[in-house]
């Protein structure tokens, strides 16, 4: 309890003295707080804290800032103090490693930087996909739609129904010319869309949805919905290639980065032996 009622005042005090200061002339060596050795100066708070806020909200801040400091130190000190040799050997290792880890990491990102080839061309593409179509099952439904939804009120209804009932390019141009009339729409029915994502525009059921049909027209309180399923594939399907092909893309130059990474650590490892810098007894 003694701790805590000290840590409060160091707080108080040291969150007044901040204030004070700020109508002083900028010290940023200035202290703002202590706790037993360490010390936390206005210039840590300065760096750490947002700029152009107000004076109470600053408070706010300062006094957390200020008592997390505190509370990191203390607990630190107490953790130091508690620590056998064993512990902190443990912890040592653990930090080496890390450290390791991190500019061994970072070195490698540096190599694949300069020495990966990013460029995968559609032929590769198309030959990783046909090698591997078993692994590429969707896991959702997908179709090719085009929809429709404007207010009932509308005028012109009968014309865009027309126009969106047309395969003629020019009609469906006709249709993307009146967009601003429209509450949501999509046109382009080459490509695949996720047909959860359709169903969050439209009030239809995913089983309707999941058919095939030149024309699908429906109403509710806001407005009138026309949709046409060009084409549709279910779960379990293979996943056409346009709609991965990124996805392929990822999956090569991964492939590319762990090759390249394999032929660094052998030169590294061959260089090393042939100037006697590595050597197995």
């Amino acid at each position: 309890m003694r701790g805590i009622a000290i840590l409060f005042c160091i707080v108080c005090l040291s969150s007044c003295k901040y204030f004070k200061i700020q109508e002083k002339e900028n010290n940023t060596s200035e202290i703002v707080a202590i706790v037993n050795t360490e010390k936390l100066f206005k210039k840590d708070l300065l760096t750490n804290l947002p700029k152009n806020i107000h004076k109470q909200d600053s408070l706010i801040l300062v006094n957390s800032y200020i008592q997390d400091w505190a509370i990191k130190q203390l607990l630190l000190s107490k953790a130091k103090d508690n620590n056998t040799e064993e512990d902190n050997l443990k912890i040592n290792n653990l930090v080496k490693d890390y450290k390791e880890s991190l500019l061994i990491n970072n070195y490698k990102e540096q190599l694949i930087k300069q020495q990966l080839d990013t460029v995968v061309s559609d032929e590769k593409i198309a030959i990783y996909y046909a090698n591997n179509r078993g692994n590429f099952k969707l896991n959702e439904e997908l179709v090719k739609v085009k929809y429709l939804h404007f207010s009932e009120n509308i005028k012109n209804k009968n014309e865009f129904i027309k126009l969106f009932k047309s395969e003629k390019i020019e009609d469906l141009e006709s249709l993307e010319k009146q967009q601003l009339s429209f509450k949501f729409h999509q046109f382009n029915d080459s490509v695949w869309t996720q047909l959860d994502k359709v169903l969050l525009k439209l009030p239809f059921s995913k089983e309707k949805l999941l058919k095939k049909t030149k024309f699908i027209q429906e109403q509710d309180s806001l407005g009138l919905y026309l949709v046409a399923i060009k084409d549709v594939l279910t779960r379990d399907s293979i996943a056409p290639l346009g709609y991965i092909r990124s996805n392929i893309k990822q999956m090569i130059l991964h492939k590319r980065k762990i090759e390249l990474i394999r032929d660094i650590e052998k030169i590294i490892v061959k260089d090393a032996t042939k100037n006697n810098n590595f050597k197995i007894y």
